[in-house]
């Protein structure tokens, strides 16, 4: 298949969808696929550059500091690039993809969705994250100024699903985790000398609000071993300054350090517990590459997040924001190491079913069931 991906930010591994996409374009490849991409960033091979929308400095602040930037939508180049196409996907609901998508139904092209902007990402942001009824209008304004004009979307968990389904969403959703792949896998190593006597946690993703990593800081003020634990931060974002002034209420400081796909998985060899504390997410790939490597994890069991899913017994979960439920439930896998290092291998078994291969044949089973859709309405 000719698939044409539409996404704000391609180039650089700095955002969760960025990454997902990423892996997607370069696994649709390897199965023999022409794939091309239109985004910000540089002209290359297989890939349209356009330019990215300047935003005004506090807005922009906000949004780079999450790893993202807004592309412009260059008419010119997404109609060059959609006219290429068989399929066209988009990623994300802002003004490249719905301009691209104006033009793929005026051509008449096979074009399909996918969902990974949460609005709580957003509005978590602003201060307004548990707010309904300002979540359920951006749902309703996505959905009624891009997501109901496709009949298929790509939803990486059940959850975001239901999500769309309870706000209106007419199209066929389709729940295909983002994937992981091969590399990530069973794995120990020692842990580094100035690290040796410690008990490490770590937990990966973007420092905001809604990730809630104060939860953990505080978690770990009321553990019992609180003067051995050191955390680790594996990310980047708006809230570090604050993280790192709670955390100097700890004798170990937190470590933040935004990571690169090999030095996090050296991270994750020697960590001794991951823990996931955010209030809302749609599906926390890095929840899964932290299992896969051989970890128990505790998650927090929230209404707006997916991750909890991936826990095996309630001893891996705890309420979302509860800090004292997490401590009890840290405190019980440090104490019962041989029951961890059996789970450890557990989970790893389990992270199997989450295998990049598998959702790449949902994502062309996909594609192909739009292609042969819009081919079936041209006839009529």
């Amino acid at each position: 298949m000719k698939i044409l991906i539409v996404i704000d930010q391609y180039d650089g591994a700095n955002n969760g969808t960025t990454i997902s996409a990423r892996r997607f374009v370069e696994n649709l490849r390897k199965r023999g696929n022409d794939v091309r991409v239109i985004s910000t960033g540089k002209e290359e091979n297989g890939k349209y550059a356009v330019d990215k929308i300047h935003l005004i400095p506090v807005v922009n602040w906000i949004v780079t500091s999450q790893g993202m930037e807004f592309a412009k939508a260059d008419e010119e180049k997404l109609k060059e690039a959609i006219n290429w196409a068989e399929v066209v996907h988009f990623y994300m609901p802002f003004f490249l993809s719905i301009k691209g998508m104006k033009i793929a139904k005026e051509m008449n092209k096979p074009m399909t969705a996918a969902f990974h902007v949460q609005p709580e990402n957003i509005t978590y942001s602003i201060g307004l994250g548990k707010i309904e009824r300002v979540n359920d209008k951006i749902y309703t304004v996505f959905r009624d100024c891009f997501f109901n004009e496709f009949h298929h979307i790509h939803c990486p968990s059940n959850f975001i699903a239901n999500e769309l389904k309870e706000h209106g969403y007419t199209a066929k959703l389709h729940v295909i985790s983002n994937g992981i792949e091969d590399d990530w896998k069973y794995r120990k190593t020692d842990k580094p000398e100035n690290l040796k006597d410690k008990i490490i946690i770590t937990m990966v993703g973007r420092l905001s609000g809604e990730k809630r990593q104060d939860v953990l800081i505080d978690t770990v003020k009321q553990s019992k071993y609180a003067d051995k634990i050191q955390i680790i931060f594996a990310g980047k974002g708006p809230k570090k300054r604050t993280y790192q002034r709670l955390g100097e209420q700890l004798k170990n400081q937190p470590i933040f350090e935004f990571c690169e796909k090999e030095k996090l998985q050296n991270i994750l060899a020697y960590t001794d517990l991951y823990v996931h504390t955010s209030d809302a997410e749609i599906e926390a790939i890095s929840c899964i590459e932290a299992i896969a490597t051989g970890l128990v994890p505790i998650i927090a069991k929230s209404d707006k997040s997916a991750t909890s899913q991936f826990a095996l017994d309630e001893r891996s979960t705890f309420e979302a924001g509860n800090s004292k439920e997490l401590a009890e439930k840290m405190d019980y896998w440090l104490e019962n190491t041989d029951e961890r290092k059996r789970m450890e291998l557990e989970y790893a078994k389990n992270a199997e079913n989450y295998r990049i291969e598998k959702s790449m044949e949902k994502i062309e089973k996909m594609f192909k069931e739009e292609i042969n859709e819009r081919n079936r309405r041209s006839e009529l």
